[in-house]
């Protein structure tokens, strides 16, 4: 176990069934400044935390052990994960969640993920967003946030650039396919106006307008690549 007097916030406790983080779980702070966010997750009274909070100038500020169960998710779910605190590594980036995430930020955040990811063995798939695993409440880390750098650089997924046009038709054409195959890759149990909107706001976050063809092809492929509930729970 870690020095626990060299992690500042208070607001930890294990994680329950003996479970190991196989998720990170990336949000935006939407504070004023880094100092104000620090103190907020470091406050007892607040009961929040996350494991890292990365400031603008991208300084990786270590809030609680790895090892233990940060509150930063809240309710929600990623495929049958329900307990999304107790199996994931929670990050902050100090973002208002109105203007772009620094370079100096962006960079912290890569070299932070690659070790996370290969000392716990997590699978890029499994770095979501806020969002992702709570689209009813939250929106973090927002339309601004770079997805697809992450993928670029094995850090995360995207879905592929090209689908054939007759299939993406196909896919638009049946109504239940955009939803089941959303499930399939982690979304839950959602209305179609809320998966759609999950969606977008990670893969084709300035998209309006009812579900189309493009939407269809592409939540098909990360289905079919990534699903969700293809391997164990790690414990």
């Amino acid at each position: 176990m870690a020095d626990l007097s060299a992690y500042p916030s208070p607001n930890r406790g294990p994680r329950r069934l003996g479970a190991l983080p196989d998720l990170v779980v990336i949000h935006y702070t939407a504070m004023a400044s880094c100092a104000e966010a620090e103190a907020r997750l470091c406050d007892a009274q607040a009961e929040v935390s996350a494991h890292y909070l990365i400031s603008e100038r991208g300084d990786i500020l270590p809030l609680v052990p790895e090892e233990l169960r940060a509150w930063h998710a809240g309710a929600g779910s990623w495929g049958a994960c329900s307990d999304v605190n107790s199996r994931s590594i929670g990050i902050e980036l100090a973002n208002r969640g109105t203007e772009p995430f620094a370079e100096a930020q962006m960079a912290a955040l890569e070299r932070l993920l690659a070790d996370i990811l290969h000392r716990w063995q997590i699978p890029p798939e499994r770095v979501i967003g806020h969002s992702d695993m709570a689209p009813a409440r939250k929106s973090d880390p927002g339309p601004r946030f770079d997805w697809r750098r992450l993928a670029l650089a094995g850090l995360a997924v995207w879905p592929a650039d090209e689908v054939a046009a007759d299939t993406a038709q196909g896919l638009a054409a049946d109504a239940r396919a955009f939803t089941e195959d959303a499930r399939a890759f982690g979304y839950g149990d959602l209305t179609p106006d809320l998966v759609l909107a999950a969606f977008r706001q990670r893969f084709r976050p300035w998209a309006t307008g009812p579900q189309d063809a493009q939407d269809a092809a592409l939540i098909a492929d990360l289905a079919a690549r990534f699903p969700v509930d293809a391997r164990p729970a790690r414990s």
